[in-house]
Order: C-alpha cells, then structure tokens, then sequence
C-alpha cells in the first residue's frame, strides 16, 4: 500500500503540545495545541521535523532543515524567508525587516501573523522597537507568555 502524501504529527513541549501537519512537498502547518487528540500520521518528513523540534526544546541552537510548504503570498513567503534567516538567540524589529525587504512594519506584523509554521519559521524573533510585539496572530498574555518563553529560551532577555 502506498504511503499518503501528507501527514501530521504531535509532539509534547514544554508550552504544550505542538501539531505539525505537512504536504507531499514539506510541513505546511505547526500550531500550538492543548493537548493531544490524535498521534497523527508521521510520514518520514514529519517525523524529522518532530525530531528538529524535539532537539530544539533541549538545545535552543537547533537548526531547522525540514523542507517548508506554507502557504501564503508571495510576499508573506518572501518575509517567512527572512525569518528563517535570524539565528536563534537574535531577534530583528518589524521595522528592521520592513527596510530589508523594502515594505512597511505594518506589513511585517501582518505577515507574522499569518505564520502557519510556528517555530520553524521563528516569528517569536520579531519584537517591537520598544517592546515584544505580538505572537501567533495575538497580544494576549498566553501568546506573550510564549513568545517570551521561547525568547528566553534561546538566551534573549527581552522586558
């Protein structure tokens, strides 16, 4: 019997569970979840990406090489690059990435928010000029809490 083209997967974390859900092509979805439903269908391209993130919440250095399909615009996928590009431990403003990419901090923030792929693309490195801004599409305190967890994590002190 074939294999399926996509798959999914969960994995627990110290912020709760996350389920990663891919494509033929790559993980096209990460999500925070509060518990787990499901152990999924782990095809070899999820299962590596929940080895990635299993390896980053005990290393925060962990790089991600699990190939990508969110879906988005051409822009919003232009800016998930860019945010691949910061290293863990550093953080870029919204309007540092705006003049890189030639756009506004607005659209930097709207982009973010639109993440399917959290952590593996890290928009929890984006913060404010004069504070954290926003994770996950949300100023609330869960979300704060996550992104300042994660932040911490990786060795960045932010207020």
């Amino acid at each position: 019997m074939a294999e399926p083209s996509s798959g999914w997967g969960m994995l627990p974390t110290p912020l709760g569970f996350l389920r990663l859900e891919a494509t033929a092509t790559g993980i096209s979805r990460v999500r925070f979840c509060s518990d787990a439903w499901d152990a999924g269908y782990p095809t070899p391209v999820v299962t590596a990406a929940l080895r990635e993130l299993s390896r980053y919440f005990g290393k925060p250095q962990a790089r991600f090489e699990s190939p990508l399909d969110p879906q988005g615009t051409p822009f919003q996928r232009r800016l998930w690059g860019a945010l691949c590009r910061i290293p863990s431990g550093e953080v870029r403003t919204y309007g540092e990435l705006a003049r890189e990419l030639g756009t506004s901090a607005r659209a930097v923030g709207g982009a973010c928010r639109s993440n399917p792929c959290l952590l593996l693309v890290p928009c929890h490195r984006v913060v404010g000029k004069h504070g954290l801004g926003g994770y996950a599409g949300t100023t609330a305190d869960a979300g704060l809490f996550t992104k300042r967890w994660l932040l911490r994590h990786e060795g960045v002190s932010i207020g």
